[in-house]
């Protein structure tokens, strides 16, 4: 029965490598677009978009490791944190190292997912960085005094309205609004501080919002190297490994022809401010 049960094992053997089952495997997550909740832009990246995605990409136990790609010029604080935050978890949990690899641009939240990579890896045209908050909008006052227009708006609680188009911006407006940016930049910071913890450069001014290239930010310690996701993981596991790639599904014609115009200019602005 053993000399039986040998030659099964070594026909086995021979089958997985005839078929390049015993290849190294590794899910390609790949992350592209705004960052923000659901309802605001359909193709916006979120963690209820993302999240059966990530259960999937981690879901392989032979998994060699997972890589995931980002293309993000940023977006929301929170939809940042609660993704980066649910790669870390299911790193943990299923004993993962994590491979980032950031293409055209990870900057602000953008950069702040990418920061759940074990290593990060960038093209050196690559826009890094953007480690900052930003706030902005427009004030029509002057156009709805010339329309002859008067603004009523009735609140239960002096600090209820936050910031109102339509009406002059006051102190105390301004003061809470620089209160809750500064807030969220020192979360930002120290997210990076932890993360990156021992690989950044000393005395370099890495959180004024500044933007790198890819070869600027791996002199200051913001990526750990030099490279795109194929030839790496090439390099890495070997030419015979197989990178299965993962992406979110995208909106049908119908739903990005009714989708809101006011979104594709707010993606629009998001991607201009850093001249793509």
């Amino acid at each position: 029965m053993s000399i039986i049960r040998d030659e099964l094992a070594r026909a086995a053997r021979a089958l997985r490598k005839l078929t390049g089952a015993n290849a190294p495997r590794v899910p390609l997550v790949r992350l592209e677009g705004m960052i923000a909740a659901g309802g605001r832009n359909a193709n916006a990246l979120s963690l209820n978009r993302l999240e059966k995605l990530l259960d999937k990409a981690f879901a392989d136990r032979d998994a060699a490791a997972v890589a995931i790609t980002i293309n993000s010029p940023g977006g929301s604080a929170v939809q940042s944190r609660l993704i980066h935050d649910r790669i870390r978890a299911l790193a943990a949990e299923k004993e993962k190292t994590v491979l980032v690899f950031c293409e055209d641009v990870a900057a602000s939240g953008g950069y702040w997912i990418a920061c759940a990579g074990d290593e990060i890896f960038a093209d050196p045209a690559s826009i890094i960085g953007s480690i900052g908050v930003i706030s902005a909008g427009f004030g029509f006052t002057g156009a709805m005094e010339k329309l002859g227009v008067e603004r009523r708006v009735k609140t239960a609680g002096k600090s209820k309205l936050l910031a109102d188009p339509f009406g002059p911006e006051t102190e105390e407006q301004a003061a809470t609004i620089n209160r809750l940016m500064g807030a969220m930049h020192e979360q930002f910071i120290a997210h990076v501080k932890a993360r990156r913890d021992g690989k950044l450069k000393d005395g370099a001014e890495l959180f004024d919002g500044s933007v790198h290239t890819g070869s600027e930010a791996l002199e200051l310690g913001l990526i750990d190297a030099l490279g795109e996701a194929r030839s790496e993981l090439k390099k890495r596991f070997g030419d015979k490994v197989v990178i299965r790639p993962l992406a979110p599904s995208r909106l049908g014609v119908i739903s990005r022809l009714t989708s809101s115009a006011l979104d594709h200019l707010e993606l629009r602005a998001l991607w201009a401010r850093f001249g793509l």
